[in-house]
């Protein structure tokens, strides 16, 4: 992986704007308004802006969903559904349609007047993992229509519904694996712009089919039509996906004094504000995550989370804050620092180890207990390694894990526990709990957040299911848009999490 200076880039359209001063003022050289460079100059910008807009805020505001980190007050809207949350004033679809699509779009159209078909493959690649994260957390969106990179851009777009994003996301991830088998007039990484692969096909063809295999993998309550859950055809898409942790697509970041140097969820970053402290529900499942009678601690609990200044590992009740007037922070570990959130901390955008969770799901619903143990294992064992856990701690926890779990008694709870301690800070994880109906016996100790909305939410077992709409959006496209009334949307399982 080549280690970057990370800037993030933007193609800023007219007539729409970004309410986060972050991405107006930081954009690249790298990333003009239009298509007018050949795409060896594009690519960088269609790969940061991927993971530094998109990704970015897809992840920041469902911190306290996930239960990942909590804030430091009370009742913080993002934590407990509530006022800010419900006025549309969430801005990943900003994100994702002006500044990440947009620069898909081009490096599509570029590669195709350049004959170079491999960066119409990344286009499309980095088109398919938008789109798919985009339609996660609002369920219908706009996958056609809008900005293409050769048509004007079409303010009141048709929206298109999840299932139809689906397919979709596939038929793109099929012809970027074709275009990769081609051969292009101009290198990928011929500027240095593969900041990902540095120009390895190969690599961005095994990116494209672990992606296929995590949306095909969203599709588990779904027993029928064209887009029934297969297995097997999922275990074989993980076949062709990475096979190590030095195929994981990432990127990393170097520290520095520049802001957008700094990992965005470290204290130097710009997202320093969404994670003041781990949450309570992480890290005391950090302290047993195999559920023995007798405690086992994790050994990625000391290298994701910080010590409290006032010893300890311990995690703020998400929703409830820290009440100072009884309390301190100092009794709890704050949120930037760890692994993930040191200023180099890397953004990971798929990893090996979820891979081989992904397959070990796979094989578990399809009753191969022993295939669905073998990859769980693998997989934890990969997460270690890339943690850099010491080999005596290593050794330990996977003995336990044979000893413990196995083929035996390996369950689904195991597996999920395991992809949601590994897949920190991903996105993907709220699809997870969701898809796990946010089952306390899938995550052992998970209960809703302090101080929730009980106006939307009144029962104990009523968890948010989606995401708003933005208020621009409904102001210019209302007539497109889904019913976007706070009640219904906030609510509604999306397509994937219904029962067919």
């Amino acid at each position: 992986m080549k280690i970057l200076n990370y800037i993030y880039t933007g193609l800023l359209l007219a007539t729409v704007s970004c309410s986060d001063d972050y991405f107006d003022v930081n954009s690249s050289e790298t990333a003009p308004t239009t298509t007018s460079l050949e795409p060896q100059y594009r690519i960088q910008g269609a790969i940061e802006n991927t993971t530094g807009t998109a990704q970015y805020r897809g992840m920041r505001e469902v911190l306290g969903i996930v239960q990942y980190g909590s804030q430091n007050v009370a009742n913080y809207y993002s934590e407990t559904w509530s006022s800010f949350l419900t006025t549309g004033s969430y801005f990943l679809w900003q994100n994702s349609y002006v500044y990440a699509l947009p620069n898909t779009a081009d490096l599509i159209v570029l590669g195709r007047e350049y004959n170079s078909p491999n960066y119409s493959a990344v286009g499309k690649i980095l088109r398919a993992y938008i789109f798919g994260m985009t339609t996660d957390q609002y369920g219908d969106i706009v996958t056609d229509k809008t900005y293409d990179g050769e048509s004007s851009m079409n303010l009141t777009p048709k929206f298109v519904t999840q299932k139809e994003a689906y397919q979709t996301i596939f038929t793109l991830l099929d012809e970027a694996i074709d275009e990769l088998n081609q051969t292009s007039e101009i290198d990928l990484n011929k500027e240095g712009g593969d900041v990902l692969y540095e120009g390895d096909n190969d690599l961005w063809i095994k990116f494209a089919y672990a992606l296929k295999a995590r949306y095909m993998n969203h599709l588990s309550k779904k027993s029928s039509g064209d887009l029934a859950y297969n297995s097997q055809e999922i275990v074989d898409l993980c076949q062709k996906a990475f096979a190590s942790n030095a195929e994981n697509a990432l990127v990393q970041f170097t520290g520095g004094e520049a802001e957008n140097t700094n990992q965005p969820f470290s204290a130097d970053g710009y997202g320093s504000s969404r994670i003041d402290f781990f949450s309570e529900f992480f890290v005391d499942l950090l302290k047993n995550p195999l559920q023995l009678s007798t405690p086992m601690e994790d050994p990625r609990l000391k290298i994701i989370v910080p010590e409290a200044v006032n010893g300890g590992y311990y995690g703020v009740r998400t929703g409830a804050g820290v009440d100072t007037d009884s309390d301190s922070y100092d009794n709890y570990s704050i949120g930037n620092g760890g692994f993930y959130t040191s200023p180099d901390s890397p953004t990971y955008m798929f990893t090996f180890s979820e891979v081989k969770f992904i397959e070990a799901e796979a094989k578990f619903r399809a009753g191969d207990r022993a295939g669905a143990y073998t990859a769980l294992k693998l997989g934890v064992e990969a997460d270690l390694k890339k943690l850099n856990v010491n080999a005596l701690d290593m050794n330990s926890y996977l003995t336990a894990l044979d000893t413990e779990v196995g083929t035996t008694n390996i369950s689904l709870s195991h597996i999920m526990v395991q992809k949601y301690i590994a897949n920190m800070l991903n996105p993907e994880t709220w699809v997870d709990m969701r898809r796990m109906d946010y089952s306390d016996s899938v995550y052992p100790g998970l209960q809703r957040p302090e101080n929730v909305n009980i106006d939307i939410f009144p029962n104990e077992n009523d968890w948010i299911q989606a995401m708003m709409y933005e208020y621009n959006e409904e102001d210019r496209n209302y007539e497109n848009m889904p019913n976007n009334n706070p009640a219904l949307r906030l609510t509604t399982p999306v397509w994937w999490n219904t029962s067919e």
